[in-house]
């Protein structure tokens, strides 16, 4: 009896440890929805506040339906190939077959489309660690190198279209409190430069056995500098920080083994260039199907690298507001009006999101994942 007393007595402590964390979980859920919608509101009101609606109503009427299957296409397509590159990547640490990439990344997008906190991002390496026994932090690191390409190319893209594209110089457009303008721009664009470095110099370190072997020292010489505190607490923090702490640096490195491939680099190189050679088109063929769109190729790359940009600011699930006021804003930067800007920027914003929420929604039941579970991290 006393045995099964102490039993249930831990399984209370546990529950009363765990209810703090999942509120605290829940509460940042709702700060970041409630920030985002905030946001999202804002962006949608300065958007649209001097479209006539009518008109926009007409417009999305008259937009061409075979450009539209075509750019829906394209789209999928890009999430084919990026699915392949995540693959090759998380390969240089463990063989997987390609389902069992395409699946959990179409999951993440999805997730990323319908919760706020671009959750996705850590439900994919959940999903792996579930199906596929690889560490979270393994999982992770390998989609922070996917996102390492996907800035690389970016950047390259913006640098390409600056140097093609005159934007006139003279040019600020109020967005609320923001100025928008080429100066901000290029401020928005060395940003993400200088991130993707940080990123970079971050994934050398646990790379190389050296530097990865001299930052597990000082995480370990950690109780030492405690030494105040006594043995009993250093004891404990060598145990529950220090040893786990040192586990994780191990498996991330584990991630980023694609660094030690330059053949699996160079693919991967080349499936980025044609991933967003491809995202591009299908923005342009979007807009051959739309009233009034009538920019060249590297102009309608510069929209979708606009809108990129402003949609690295937190927003609402689906960047809906945001992903608005970048494409507006843009497309006014090559002489479009603004009813033809928000006409074709609403519906290439649905033919971006809408088959990564049908296709990831068909992943999750092909595959028996429970969305809400590997987003905040009840499962896996």
């Amino acid at each position: 009896m006393q045995k099964l007393h102490c039993q249930g007595k831990g399984k209370n402590v546990t529950s009363a440890i765990a209810m703090p964390f999942w509120f605290y979980m829940k509460k940042k859920v709702v700060i970041s929805l409630s920030l985002g919608i905030v946001l999202s509101f804002a962006a949608l009101y300065f958007s649209f506040k001097n479209v006539p609606f009518d008109e926009l109503r007409s417009y999305m009427g008259a937009i061409d339906r075979f450009w539209v299957a075509i750019s829906v296409l394209i789209v999928v397509l890009c999430f084919v190939l990026r699915a392949w590159r995540w693959q090759i990547i998380v390969g240089s640490t463990r063989k997987i077959g390609f389902r069992q990439a395409f699946h959990p990344m179409m999951i993440g997008f999805m997730i990323n489309c319908i919760l706020p906190g671009r959750v996705g991002e850590v439900a994919r390496p959940v999903i792996l660690q579930k199906n596929e026994r690889i560490p979270f932090s393994t999982g992770l690191a390998t989609v922070a190198a996917e996102r390492i390409f996907d800035f690389i190319f970016l950047i390259i893209f913006f640098a390409l279209v600056l140097t093609k594209i005159e934007i006139d110089p003279d040019l600020d457009m109020v967005f609320g409190k923001f100025h928008l303008n080429r100066g901000t721009l290029i401020s928005v664009g060395m940003g993400m430069g200088q991130l993707s470095i940080i990123l970079i110099a971050g994934i050398v370190i646990l790379t190389i056995e050296k530097s990865r072997r001299l930052v597990k020292k000082l995480i370990e010489s950690i109780p030492a500098m405690l030494f105040w505190a006594g043995p009993a607490v250093g004891k404990k923090i060598r145990l529950r920080i220090c040893t786990p702490l040192s586990e994780f640096v191990d498996h991330l490195s584990d991630g980023f083994e694609l660094l030690k491939h330059p053949g699996k680099i160079g693919v991967c190189l080349g499936l980025s260039s044609l991933i967003w050679g491809l995202a591009a088109f299908s923005y342009y063929t979007m807009s051959l199907g739309c009233p009034g769109i009538t920019l060249s190729f590297l102009e309608i790359s510069a929209v979708m690298i606009i809108i990129c940009f402003f949609i690295a600011l937190p927003s609402v699930p689906g960047f809906w507001g945001l992903w608005e006021a970048g494409g507006i804003f843009a497309l006014t930067l090559f002489g479009i009006s603004t009813s033809h800007a928000a006409g074709y920027t609403l519906a290439n914003h649905a033919v971006q999101m809408f088959p990564v929420i049908l296709i990831g929604l068909g992943s999750a039941v092909t595959t028996g994942i429970n969305i809400m579970k590997v987003s905040y991290g009840k499962e896996g």
